[in-house]
This record gives structure tokens, sequence and C-alpha cells, in this order.
């Protein structure tokens, strides 16, 4: 038997260890799965997407001569805020065309995650959670407590807003709402809600998602191909 795995074999380990997986397109498959484990370990029991494995991915993705775009699959409660925060600004930092398709939920921190991409999709029975930064375990109650929160808060705004079409004041008054959850604070908005919103570019599934990915890639492709056969002007 050869030493070697086909590239199925190489495709199958990608995905049950990593939740990524190359198509033959070109397009590079990553999910984020479940809750988004940063500094501290999760619970067992809890399914769990890991910021230090998604981050070296993303990385090679982006350097990858094979990689022509990126679809990331969300499915998440949210999780740790730094790790989530560091993946999304990863992810809009790319050249690499991007698309995300939220399925189930988007919550929490992965309201920016969804928004990171160059295009973000909602299915129509999915739904996302706007709510305000919280903090576990033990807090000093001192002045500076409270301010690093809405600092912290501030930072996701602005993430949010610099990378979809949601206004600043509209996310706050939607993240602070206490008239939509019971017992507990925010918002939650399903896909034409979220589109109305401008949190996300559209309701659609996978079909409208991977179009939307095969048009920026087309696009890419062009550009470099007009880029590479331009005149001479020199002589």
């Amino acid at each position: 038997m050869s030493e070697k795995k086909d590239k199925s074999e190489e495709t199958l380990d990608d995905l049950l260890e990593l939740g990524s997986a190359e198509t033959d397109s070109g397009i590079q498959v990553l999910t984020v799965i479940g809750q988004i484990e940063g500094h501290f370990l999760a619970p067992e029991q809890n399914k769990t997407t890991k910021y230090e494995h998604l981050l070296p991915i993303l990385v090679s993705m982006e350097e990858s001569k094979n990689v022509k775009g990126v679809l990331i699959l969300l499915n998440t409660m949210g999780g740790d805020v730094e790790a989530g925060l560091a993946i999304a600004e990863l992810i809009a930092s790319m050249n690499t065309p991007t698309v995300s398709l939220v399925l189930g939920g988007g919550h929490s921190i992965g309201v920016p995650l969804a928004c990171a991409a160059k295009r973000s999709f909602l299915v129509p029975t999915a739904t996302m959670t706007l709510q305000p930064v919280r903090a576990t375990g033990t807090i000093i109650g001192v002045p500076q407590s409270l301010r690093n929160l809405e600092e912290m808060q501030n930072r996701i705004c602005d993430f949010i807003v610099k990378n979809s079409r949601i206004p600043f004041a509209r996310l706050k008054t939607l993240m602070t709402d206490v008239g939509n959850m019971v017992n507990d604070v925010g918002t939650i908005l399903d896909g034409e809600q979220a589109a109305q919103e401008g949190l996300i570019d559209g309701v659609g599934g996978l079909k409208e998602a991977l179009s939307a990915l095969k048009e920026m890639i087309e696009k890419e492709e062009e550009t470099e191909y007009n880029k590479n056969h331009e005149p001479d002007r020199t002589s």
C-alpha cells in the first residue's frame, strides 16, 4: 500500500480534524461551529471551534496559489470575544475572495465573523443575536472594569459597522434592547431582518453563496489577466 494519501483521504482528514476542505474548483470551505474557544478550554461536552486552528489555516489559504476563494460556513453560539474578533480581523484583511454563509445561527461574536467576509448570506431559517459584551468569573467592582467592557464593545461595534451597512447608533440600540428577549438584553434577527438592518448582504443558501464567490473569483482572475497582458509602454 502506498504511504502517500490520495486527495480524497487528505480532504477527509482536514474535515474531521480542522473543519476545512478544498473543492476541485479551488474553493476552500471553512467551518465555524459551536462555541469559539479562546484562551480557556471549553467544557468537554461543548462543540467548539479553536481559534489556534483557524488562524494558521486562514494564513495558509491566503498564501496558497491553489485556493481561489474561501466559503465560510457559520453556525455558532459565540464564545471568547478576543478570539472571535481575532479570527474576524484576519478574514477581513484577506485579499482572497471570501463569502460567509450563516446556517442555524451567528450569535454574539459570530456576528462580526459573518460580517468579516467580503460578501455575507443568511439562510431564511437562521438567526443572528446582537448582544453587549459580558464577562464571566470574578470582576473587580471599579469603574475601570466597566470602562474596559465598554471599550471592547465599541471595538466590536466599530468592526461590524466597518464591514457591513448598519449605522453605529442603530447597532448599539439593537444590542441594548430590553424588550426583545426574556431575562436578557439584545435583539434576535432573522434573515430578512438582518438584511434590512444592513448586517448581511442578503438572504440565501449555498447556491447564492457559491454564485457570489465564483463571481468574485472570476473578477479577480480577469483583473490579474489584464494586469499581466498590459502593453509595454516603456519603449
